[in-house]
């Protein structure tokens, strides 16, 4: 996503990047001679538009001071202008959340306005700042938003603009970007087409060879090679014959990326560099940290740590200068904050003074008996302050009592709800072992037959024989009955309250029958689900002294959570994806260590700190009730004196540790 380039085309400027300096010359000259403020406000305008892209922090400056200008003369269409100047420029710093402000101000005015075609422009910079975010979701209302703003102005207007078509488009290569981002490739495909016929009808060569790149992470996403390759190359071709550097190095990029997706790793590191260099050619910061990330990853796939260390140091010296960048726009940023709310505070005084002359007189009169009112009222709201917090201290002990018991029957809620998940996995897992017993009974009864055949005809060496196989058949039903009443144990120590009595537990058991139980559990009901169990169990582990029945609730918790998210991404990932749960345990430094991963969804890095929380769930409503893992927590922290780590990264799933002391 080209964001500063498809912003300028919003502010409908026609020149091209290296036309800029000669007509900034010439606006600065015409600006010392102008006399007119609204002359001067315009041309202030123009200049705002001509520096954001490649000096921002004077684009700021000079749409500060037309903004003083318009405010002053009241030109609320101006104002809109103005606003959307500044927007861009604390975008194109990176600062997108002060960029965001701004366009909402702007949208308000275009809406006060009733300004149909700014409010859409207004919509789609929006969805755009939260492309630049990778927050596809929140982009995609906003640009859908301005898309059905933008149609019906077409319906009233028989001759529409050069440059509102171009709106046009570029809503389109938002929307289009959106859905790529968010796997939705056939409705990606969709808006890239019409936006590729429309450039192509209108002539927007500028457009097109973004276009052409998203059309080839389309191909890249559904898996045809030549095909992304077709339109990337194209892509490359235009960004060069249009001397657009910026998407010549993101076109790079994307080509990096499909040779690195069918391992042709020489050709993967030879585009990546392209696209580093030429990011660095133009300054363009942002694209320099992303193609040095890209080289830093490949090195390291090929275990060259030399080069994987140089491009580590160039992708650090990147953020380090987008920080820089940072700290100027902030500083500009309170600067104006602060000339705004001085002019507020000046405008309030002066109508404050004016209002004290007009009502001194009557303030003088009213006050005299507002005093004496106050003090007789005073009087009475002690006394029914009194009687008041008296009743609000009942009705808080009341409700406290209320709460109390309802946080009790939650987490009973909870727990019978982790039941009832067990009972499918239990009921498969009970039946091996009653399938052994009935199967061996059988068998005795037939051996007991054929013992007493063989005592009738006096073999007693037979019958011997027969009775020994007997008996191992007997000791086979009393283990698998053993390991049938095993289960039904747990089961009842699952269900009842907890007794907080430790006790030495075999965690590797006690790990491997709840990998299990849940998922059969999850089979019970999705036939159609399968995955790779895992586990890696070290032999070594001692008895450990916990609650069992807790810490199989903290189990069962954190499997039934991988197994959801493996079930939730392979509805959405390739046939090639194969759902994988695994359970480790290991003695670490006399701490004991389980592991539950996982290779699905995985955790957002935003939702990482509320993920403990009671009633945060990220499950669908009616899936989850937010207990679990906070019952989970406070079982293996305060219960056991442990903690509980999270590792996730992006959507290559999940991994939870669950670390205790070892006492037994």
């Amino acid at each position: 996503m080209k964001k500063p380039y498809l912003i300028i085309l919003l502010l409908f400027a026609t020149a091209f990047a290296r036309a800029q300096h000669k007509d900034i010359d010439s606006l600065r000259t015409a600006l010392s001679k102008a006399d007119a403020d609204t002359v001067k406000m315009n041309l202030l305008i123009e200049l705002g538009k001509k520096y954001f892209l490649f000096n921002p922090d004077s684009s700021i400056i000079v749409a500060q001071q037309a903004y003083a200008i318009a405010v002053k003369n009241n030109r609320q269409y101006d104002i809109s202008r103005i606003l959307n100047i500044m927007a861009n420029a604390n975008a194109t710093m990176g600062d997108y959340a002060k960029g965001m402000q701004f366009y909402l101000q702007a949208r308000r005015q275009f809406e006060t306005l009733h300004n149909v075609l700014g409010v859409a422009m207004e919509n789609n910079n929006i969805g755009a700042t939260y492309i630049e975010k990778s927050d596809y979701k929140k982009a995609l209302p906003y640009l859908l938003e301005a898309d059905k703003q933008w149609k019906p102005y077409t319906a009233t207007h028989k001759l529409v603009k050069l440059n509102e078509r171009e709106l046009q488009a570029i809503i389109y290569i938002n929307i289009g970007e959106s859905y790529l981002y968010t796997h939705q490739i056939d409705s990606a495909e969709h808006y890239l087409d019409l936006c590729y016929a429309d450039a192509t009808k209108n002539k927007f060569a500028t457009l097109i060879d973004n276009i052409e790149r998203d059309l080839g992470e389309v191909e890249i996403e559904r898996g045809h090679k030549d095909e992304a390759l077709k339109h990337l190359r194209k892509g490359v071709k235009l960004a060069t014959a249009g001397d657009d550097p910026e998407m010549l190095s993101m076109s790079y990029l994307s080509t990096a990326k499909l040779y690195h997706k069918y391992a042709q790793q020489d050709s993967a590191e030879y585009y990546a560099k392209r696209a580093l260099e030429t990011a660095t050619a133009g300054k363009y910061e942002q694209d320099v940290l992303n193609a040095g990330k890209v080289l830093y990853t490949y090195y390291d796939e090929d275990h060259n740590l030399p080069e994987a260390y140089k491009y580590f140091k160039l992708t650090t010296a990147a953020k380090d200068s987008l920080y820089s960048q940072d700290k100027v726009k902030q500083l500009l940023s309170i600067d104006f904050e602060e000339k705004q709310r001085q002019q507020a505070i000046a405008d309030a005084q002066i109508q404050y003074r004016e209002q004290v002359r007009m009502y001194a007189f009557i303030a003088g009169l009213v006050i005299l008996l507002f005093l004496v009112f106050i003090f007789w009222r005073n009087g009475k709201q002690r006394q029914g302050a009194n009687k008041l917090l008296q009743k609000q201290k009942a009705d808080i002990e009341t409700t406290l009592a209320q709460l109390q018991l309802t946080q009790k029957q939650l987490i009973q809620s909870e727990k019978m709800a982790s039941l009832g998940e067990l009972t499918a996995g239990i009921a498969h897992e009970i039946q091996n072992p009653l399938n052994f017993v009935n199967n061996f009974s059988e068998v005795n009864i037939e051996l007991v037959d054929e013992m007493e055949e063989q005592l009738i005809n006096g073999d007693k060496e037979e019958a011997i024989s027969i009775a020994t196989d007997i008996k191992q058949n007997l000791e086979k039903i009393r283990h698998h009955g053993k390991r049938a009443d095993g289960i039904v144990k747990g089961m009842l120590q699952h269900s009842r309250a907890s007794s907080n009595t430790k006790e030495p537990t075999d965690i590797n058991q006690l790990a491997d029958e709840y990998l299990r139980l849940a998922y059969h559990g999850l089979r019970a009901k999705d036939k159609s689900f399968n995955a790779e169990l895992e586990t890696d169990l070290s032999p070594d582990l001692p008895l450990v002294n916990v609650v069992p029945q807790d810490i199989g609730r903290v189990l069962l918790n954190l499997l039934n959570n991988a197994f959801y998210a493996v079930q939730q991404k392979q509805k959405t990932a390739g046939a090639d994806y194969k759902p994988r749960v695994s359970v480790t345990t290991a003695i670490k430094n006399k701490l004991l260590v389980i592991k539950v991963s996982d290779n699905g969804v995985g955790m957002p890095d935003a939702i990482k700190e509320k993920i403990m929380q009671p009633f945060f769930t990220t499950k669908p409503t009616g899936e989850g009730t937010g207990l679990g893992l906070s019952l989970s927590y406070d079982i293996v922290t305060k219960g056991h004196e442990g903690k509980i780590e999270l590792v996730s990264t992006g959507d290559s799933g999940t991994e939870f540790s669950i670390i205790l002391p070892v006492t037994g």
